[in-house]
Formats: C-alpha cells, sequence, structure tokens
C-alpha cells in the first residue's frame, strides 16, 4: 500500500487505483504555471501577514530553486507525487523543511489547478495566433504574385464561374482571421482568475484575491466560488474555436489533395511536402493535407468528450475534470502542427500549374450566366435571358461546341441582340474582371482586398 492522505485515512491507496488517480504524467506540462502560481501565492501571504515576509521569501527562493531544478532536468516527479500539484510542494518542503508546509494556507488543489490551466492555455493561444498568423502571410504571398491567374470556381463541386486564384485563397485569410478573432474573445474569458476560491466556497482566511490577480496579469477574479472551481467553459470555447481552426485547414487541405490529381492537375507536389509509395514508383502522395484532414477529427473529438464530460456535473468540483487537460493538450499540439505544416505546404510544398488552370476555365460552359448578363444589360429580363442560354448551352452540349465556338450568325439565330462583343464577354479574364460588386472576384477588387492584407500582415 501507498501513502495515506491526512489522519482520516488508515490505509493507503490500491497501487493499481493509485496509478489510476494520478494525473502527474500529463499534468507536469503545467509545471511552469503551477511555479509562478505558487509564487504570486506565497508573496500575497507575506503581504497580507499571514506569514512573515521572511517565510514568504523562503517559499518564493524553494519554488524559484525548483524551477531552475526543472530546467535543468533535475526535477522528475514519479507516480508517487500524484500531480503537479503535490510534487512541487512535496520538493518545497525537502528544499526548505516545515515552512514548505504553510505554501497551501487559504488556497485548495481546485482553484490551484484551474488557476495553471489557464496560465498555460492564455500563453498557448497567444502561440497559435502565430501560427495562424503565419499561414495567413503564406496563402497571401501566393495570393498576391496569382491576381490574373485563374481557376474554375465550384458549387456542389461542379464548375460554376472563373476566378481569380488571388480571391480563391484570399477567402482562406479571411477564415483563418476569424479564427484569429475567435481565440482573442475566447482569451478573455480564459484570463479570469480563480485562485482564492479554495475548495469550493472561499476560506477564512485573510487572502486577497486581487494580489494574486494582477501578479499573474489576469484580467478579472470569479466572483463566485463555486463557478471559480467548477466552470470549464473556457476549455469547451477553446476546443470549439480550435474545432473550427481544424475545419477550414481540412477543406483547404482537401482541395489541395484535389488540385493534386491527375484529374484536376491545377498543382504539382514538390519533394518538400510530399512522400512516394512503398511499392509503385511513380505515385507522389499529398501527405500534408491528407494528415491534417485526418487530425482534425481528434480535435472534434476532444470538443464533444468535453461537452460529455461537463454535462452531467453537479457544482462544485469532482474528479472528472481530470479529463480535461489531455484533451486541450492534445488540441493545441494538434492545431500548431497543423497550422505550422499547411504553411510550409504553401511556403514551399506546391506550385500551381497556370497552363493547366488556363485550359480548365477556357474549357466549359462557367461563362454562361455572363451570356445572360450581356442580355440583361440590353434590357432583357434576367429570366427571359436565364432560359435563353439554358436552352444555347443545351444546344452547344449536343452538337459539341463550347460557347466561344459558337459564329455570330447562329448567336443573331438566338437572339437579335447579340453583337461581335459577345466574344470579349466570353473570355474568362473578362468573365472574372466584370465581377466588380464589394466582395466579388474582379480583379479590381481583389486588388484592393491584396493592398488591404498587405497593410494588415505587414505592419
Amino acid at each position: 500500500m501507498t501513502k495515506k492522505w491526512s489522519d482520516r485515512f488508515d490505509k493507503g491507496l490500491n497501487p493499481f487505483i493509485e496509478k489510476f488517480n494520478a494525473s502527474i504524467e500529463f499534468d507536469i506540462c503545467l509545471l511552469e504555471e503551477d511555479l509562478d502560481g505558487s509564487i504570486a501565492h506565497a508573496r500575497m501571504l507575506g503581504i497580507q501577514g499571514i506569514i512573515t515576509k521572511e517565510e514568504a521569501n523562503k517559499l518564493e527562493n524553494g519554488l524559484q530553486q525548483i524551477k531552475k531544478e526543472a530546467e535543468d532536468g533535475f526535477f522528475q516527479p514519479t507516480i508517487a507525487d500524484e500531480d503537479v500539484h503535490f510534487a512541487v510542494e512535496k520538493r518545497l518542503i525537502d528544499l526548505i523543511g516545515p515552512i514548505g508546509k504553510k505554501l497551501h494556507t487559504g488556497r485548495s488543489r481546485n482553484d490551484q489547478v484551474g488557476t495553471d490551466l489557464r496560465l498555460w492555455l492564455r500563453k498557448r493561444i497567444d502561440e497559435i495566433d502565430i501560427y495562424l498568423e503565419r499561414l495567413q502571410v503564406s496563402l497571401f504571398l501566393v495570393a498576391e504574385q496569382n491576381l490574373y491567374t485563374l481557376i474554375p470556381g465550384y458549387t456542389h463541386l461542379q464548375r460554376a464561374q472563373p476566378l481569380s486564384l488571388a480571391h480563391h485563397l484570399l477567402a482562406y485569410v479571411e477564415m483563418a482571421q476569424r479564427d484569429r478573432n475567435r481565440l482573442k474573445d475566447v482569451r478573455k474569458r480564459v484570463n479570469i482568475s480563480p485562485l482564492g476560491a479554495a475548495a469550493l466556497a472561499g476560506t477564512p482566511i485573510s487572502i486577497d484575491r486581487e494580489i494574486t490577480s494582477s501578479e499573474l496579469q489576469f484580467q478579472d477574479i470569479y466572483s463566485n466560488s463555486l463557478d471559480a472551481v467548477s466552470d470549464r467553459d473556457f476549455a469547451v470555447e477553446f476546443l470549439g474555436a480550435s474545432a473550427l481552426i481544424m475545419a477550414h485547414l481540412s477543406r483547404l487541405s482537401e482541395e489541395v489533395i484535389l488540385w493534386a490529381t491527375e484529374e484536376f492537375g491545377f498543382i504539382k507536389l514538390t519533394d518538400r511536402c510530399a512522400t512516394g509509395s512503398s511499392l509503385m514508383p511513380q505515385k507522389k502522395n499529398p501527405d500534408v493535407p491528407e494528415l491534417v484532414r485526418g487530425k482534425s477529427g481528434r480535435v472534434f473529438g476532444h470538443l464533444q468528450a468535453m461537452l460529455t464530460m461537463i454535462k452531467g456535473l453537479p457544482l462544485a468540483y469532482n474528479k472528472d475534470f481530470q479529463e480535461d487537460k489531455e484533451a486541450i493538450f492534445d488540441s493545441v499540439k494538434t492545431v500548431k502542427d497543423s497550422l505550422i505544416a499547411i504553411s510550409i505546404l504553401f511556403e514551399e510544398g506546391l506550385i500551381f500549374r497556370k497552363e493547366k488552370l488556363n485550359q480548365a476555365v477556357s474549357s466549359d460552359f462557367s461563362n454562361a450566366t455572363d451570356v445572360a448578363d450581356y442580355l440583361v444589360a440590353k434590357q432583357i429580363p434576367f429570366r427571359e435571358a436565364y432560359q435563353l442560354v439554358g436552352r444555347i448551352v443545351k444546344t452547344s452540349l449536343e452538337e459539341g461546341i463550347l460557347l466561344k465556338d459558337i459564329p455570330l450568325e447562329r448567336w443573331k439565330t438566338f437572339h437579335q441582340y447579340f453583337e461581335e462583343d459577345i466574344f470579349q464577354k466570353l473570355l474568362p479574364s473578362s468573365v472574372v474582371e466584370a465581377r466588380l460588386s464589394s466582395g466579388g472576384t474582379g480583379f479590381e477588387r481583389v486588388q484592393e482586398q491584396l493592398v488591404f492584407w498587405r497593410e494588415k500582415l505587414f505592419k
């Protein structure tokens, strides 16, 4: 049998239950935050006169020494330490003696772990924001070089209308900006201190929660002690924001995978981000986007697991909350790795095949709407023009020709208003250029967006 808790217990835990109960294997990730929180708490205890200034200094010096030991690789807790909080307290007592036992005055592991997790996540949100910006820059730089490169636009995965490739890529820059904005909003609710809420009801000891909150650079403190130790909304929100990041990356990945196929042929994968087949020597596989597409499921699963974990919990703290950390830790790693991988993919892993793109936008009926618009400009009602163009497309398909191949004389048999300028209107570049509504793919509008994003991303 292992250690017992207080004198309330006669025996220690069964060895298997001890291991089952322990979280040290993964919450050691919170060591730096646990030490920072403990240092702030020790200083507050000294300021409030709960312990002497000399005792507070000894506590802080001991905690700083543990931090140094951890940096040098000498602090190695074991399963017997149960969690990072006990591991720190045990080592502190070893270092400075009985004074170390005063560190836990006026707090509980319940508010302590909530504090640690918020401090840890706050840093990771800031890191993810940097990686999201890198993705935006990677996409933007490709977009900036491809304002006049055209790519088929799709709805229902059917050819719809041609687009500026820059416009297509900037759509993902916009998605990443929404992701950044969401994380910024989530960070506000992460940045609230539960420290001092103790186990669930506060403490009769004259602590000052504002001191520790300010020391740890929290924006505010929880005003309800029950809520402070049991709130995991911030974790759910973070995982929700992370799931959307991965959804966006997965959508982009799917497009890259399609573009790389022989059937599409819009891009060529470089050797920097592709692998081969162990059997088929001709293969070059889009591993990066496939992995990102697959990894999205991990984060979606963590979000569902977190929601399921909290949905039936009574107030206040429950051991179920131990399950929040691995979900958050893995999601952070998955999101960061995926953002870096996709950024590298667009920085050096693919090349757009402009000749194939030009061929693609010139060999379909994606200019049909512009024929209808041509007639609308001559005061023909849109629905009437729409029906007429539908018949023209049907005839062209039956005869195996494209709209651009119909001679003018034949155009006039469809409607007297067709003139020689219809052929200019049918050019893919004209189709794109004409779409000058706000947010459209017209070259002027996209150029404005490129200027906007250059100023925003490189300020």
